[in-house]
């Protein structure tokens, strides 16, 4: 089974209440749901949440909403609390080869082909997987707020690393892009049950904090995460200000 987990917490700190923001005379969860009941991968859609209103808002839609707790450090471990419901409360028979997808409750207009890529490659071997895709721009290699990846002969990650890895010797920066095949982070994520709930009992790693990227903390522990490649690109909201430019990018 493969199921898709829309982490929506209201207490945004640059947007608060975001997950019922209007995106075009629908919210924002409505939206990212909509997206996700369109891909034909996914066995069952469930929002995890820690606020009423937006469980509400769910509901009203058709939905389903888990209530979790308003403490978690990241969207992965709602995850967990959310499929660790679902189990307790026998809506789903537990597995340790079911997979769960993490869809980004910022991103409104996620394509649900994208969703297809990443389950295609859940055989019940990969422990976690995520995508990735090309860099073709020096402002996009050098932005921090990339994520690049190192990636091996299986497609597997080896690094990922805020600074424009590898470093090319003896060639203006400006240029690396054109000399050596970039990849950057696409933040869908899927893990296999067993593997989440061992993740999400690991402590913070060194590199983990040396970069603010949770995943580290997997790679660290000995986890492998498969990679994907994808043409899609789903403008995130973050603040109000990308509302507008969310909706320019797909009309």
């Amino acid at each position: 089974m493969i199921i898709g987990i829309i982490p929506a917490r209201y207490g945004s700190t640059r947007f608060p209440g975001k997950p019922l923001a209007d995106i075009g005379g629908k919210s924002m969860i409505q939206r990212v749901l909509e997206q996700a009941w369109q891909a034909q991968s996914l066995d069952k859609v469930v929002v995890a949440t820690d606020d009423e209103r937006i469980a509400e808002a769910v509901l009203r839609l058709g939905g389903e909403a888990i209530m979790t707790r308003t403490d978690h450090p990241s969207g992965t471990d709602r995850c967990w609390e959310a499929y660790s419901r679902l189990i307790a409360e026998k809506e789903v028979k537990a597995s340790a080869s079911d997979y769960i997808i993490n869809i980004q409750g910022d991103e409104p207009f996620i394509d649900p082909e994208q969703i297809n890529e990443l389950a295609a490659i859940l055989d019940g071997t990969v422990e976690l997987a995520t995508q990735m895709s090309s860099v073709d721009s020096a402002e996009l290699l050098h932005n921090p707020k990339e994520a690049k990846i190192i990636i091996n002969a299986r497609n597997e990650a080896l690094y990922f690393s805020r600074a424009a890895i590898p470093y090319l010797w003896g060639l203006d920066p400006a240029i690396w892009h054109q000399h050596h095949d970039y990849h950057r982070h696409v933040g869908l994520y899927a893990y296999r049950a067993d593997v989440l709930e061992k993740i999400t009992e690991l402590p913070p790693s060194p590199l983990e904090q040396a970069e603010s990227l949770e995943q580290l903390r997997w790679l660290e522990a000995g986890y492998r995460i498969k990679l994907v490649e994808t043409q899609f690109q789903t403008p995130s909201v973050d603040d109000p200000a990308d509302i507008e430019k969310a909706l320019r990018s797909v009309q």
